[in-house]
C-alpha cells in the first residue's frame, strides 16, 4: 500500500537558509503539494520565541497560526499540515487546540535521553486534538536495549506514528529493514504506524525509505530536490517517481524545482551529498562537523577521514 507521503521542505529546507522562505516559494509549494497529491505538508518548527529571536530567522521556525493560514486559509483541501516541537525548544503554550488551528499534526521530536520530556509534550498534543509522531533522533548511537526501551515506552503513549530516523545517514538498507522489524514489532502491537526520515550523507536515503516502505513503514518523509541540511533527505520527485501510483503526480514536483531550488543553489544555498558528509555518515557523528568543514573551505578530506576514524 502507498505509505502517507509528508513533506518537510520547508521545516528540513529551513535548517539551511534559516527559515528565510519567500512567500511566493511558500505558496507556490503548498500548491505543488496539492498538485502532486502529498498527503501531509510540514510547514516548519513551532520554536519558542523565548529562546529564538524572530529577528535571526524566518516566520517557519515559529510556524504562527495567522503566517500559516495566509498561505492555506482554512486549508480546504485532502492535504493535512503538519509542525514539528523540538523537545526543549518549544512552548507548549504556543500550541493552540486542534479545533482553533488549521494544523493537523503536531511531531515531536526527541533523543532517546529525553523521552520523558517527549511524553509529557505528546500528551498536550493529544488531549488538545492533534494527530501526532514521536521522530527519535539518532538511533544510530543508541544500543538495542535503549531503543527497545523507548519503543515499550512510546507504544504506550497516545502517539499515532513512531519515526525511524537517521539523523546521520549513518544507516544502509540492511539495517533499515531489521530496525523496521523492530519498531513495527512494538508498534503494531499497540495500532501505531511506522513513519521513516532518511538523511543522504551516503547516499542512500531514497534507498533506505523505499526498503522501510516494503518493510511496511505507513509514513514516509521527503523534500523537493533533497532539501535539508547537510547532505539533505530523500528526493520527493524520486520517491514520487518510484510509486507511481495514480493519486501522486511528479510533474508539478519537477516545475517547483525549476522555479525556485535550483535558482537557489546557483545563488550560494549550498546542500547535497558531498564527501565530508559521506565521512559523518560512516562515522557515525553530527553532520554539522561536516557542515563547518566545508563552510570554512577545508580541503583537508583526508585528514578528516583520519580524525574521524580515531574518535577525534
Amino acid at each position: 500500500m502507498k505509505p502517507e507521503i509528508l513533506d518537510c521542505t520547508l521545516r528540513d529546507g529551513g535548517l539551511v537558509n534559516r527559515f528565510f522562505f519567500s512567500d511566493e516559494l511558500v505558496r507556490d509549494l503548498y500548491q505543488t503539494n496539492l498538485e502532486a497529491g502529498v498527503d501531509y505538508m510540514e510547514f516548519g518548527y513551532k520554536a519558542s520565541e523565548k529562546q529564538f529571536n524572530r529577528k535571526d530567522f524566518g516566520k517557519w521556525k515559529f510556524c504562527r497560526e495567522e503566517d500559516i493560514r495566509q498561505v492555506v486559509g482554512d486549508n480546504s483541501s485532502k492535504m493535512k499540515i503538519s509542525v514539528m516541537a523540538d523537545v526543549g525548544r518549544t512552548e507548549p503554550s504556543s500550541i493552540l487546540a486542534r479545533k482553533d488551528s488549521v494544523i493537523d499534526m503536531i511531531r515531536i521530536a526527541t533523543y532517546s535521553s529525553t523521552i520523558p520530556e517527549a511524553l509529557e509534550l505528546l500528551e498536550d498534543c493529544h488531549e488538545k486534538g492533534y494527530e501526532t509522531s514521536v521522530n527519535i533522533m539518532a538511533v544510530s548511537s543508541d544500543t538495542e536495549a535503549v531503543i527497545h526501551e523507548f519503543l515499550g515506552k512510546l507504544c504506550d503513549s497516545p502517539a499515532d506514528v513512531i519515526y525511524l530516523v537517521d539523523s546521520f545517514g549513518a544507516f544502509y538498507p540492511e539495517q533499515i529493514r531489521n530496525l523496521s522489524a523492530l519498531y513495527l514489532g512494538y508498534a503494531e502491537k499497540k495500532g501505531k504506524r511506522l513513519g521513516v526520515h532518511a538523511h543522504n550523507n551516503q547516499q542512500l536515503a531514497f534507498a533506505n525509505t523505499i526498503e522501510a516502505i516494503r518493510c511496511g513503514a505507513g509514513f514516509a518523509d521527503a523534500t523537493c530536490d533533497g532539501m535539508g541540511r547537510g547532505a539533505g533527505n530523500c528526493s520527493m520527485e524520486m520517491l514520487v517517481g518510484y510509486l507511481k501510483d495514480k493519486q501522486l503526480q511528479e510533474l508539478p514536483i519537477l516545475e517547483f524545482i525549476e522555479k525556485h531550488l535550483i535558482p537557489m543553489k546557483e545563488a550560494g544555498v549550498r546542500w547535497g551529498y558531498e564527501l565530508p558528509y559521506l565521512l559523518t555518515g560512516q562515522g557515525r557523528v553530527h553532520p554539522s562537523r561536516a557542515i563547518q568543514f566545508i563552510q570554512e573551505g577545508c580541503k583537508d578530506i583526508a585528514g578528516m577521514f583520519a580524525q574521524i576514524a580515531a574518535g577525534q
